[in-house]
């Protein structure tokens, strides 16, 4: 993956990220960035984000998941890098699974 193709960002958020805003966080830093994708709470207390776009738009993302909101403490960002699938047209939350 090189830096002008986009690419697949999927991270999973742990910490105290649940209750406490970091989807909607997510949400506005996703569409300020400029990428698409989704952002969901899992039921083990992580938050989970899959984000498409160009690698320097996804590494700030990154940087923003490792922030959090003012409220949140996060203890760890797990990232995996994939291939774009170009499916999303916007950003936004999904059901807790």
């Amino acid at each position: 993956m090189n830096e002008e193709s986009n690419c697949r960002l999927h991270a999973r958020v742990t910490g105290r990220v649940q209750g406490v805003g970091f989807r909607y966080f997510v949400i506005g830093e996703a569409e300020i960035i400029g990428v698409t994708g989704w952002v969901r709470n899992r039921r083990d207390g992580s938050v989970e984000v899959v984000a498409e776009g160009k690698k320097e738009q996804l590494s700030t993302l990154v940087l923003s998941l490792k922030r959090g909101p003012r409220s949140s403490i996060v203890h760890e960002v797990k990232v995996e890098w994939r291939e774009s699938t170009a499916e999303f047209s916007g950003f936004s939350p999904r059901s807790t699974i």
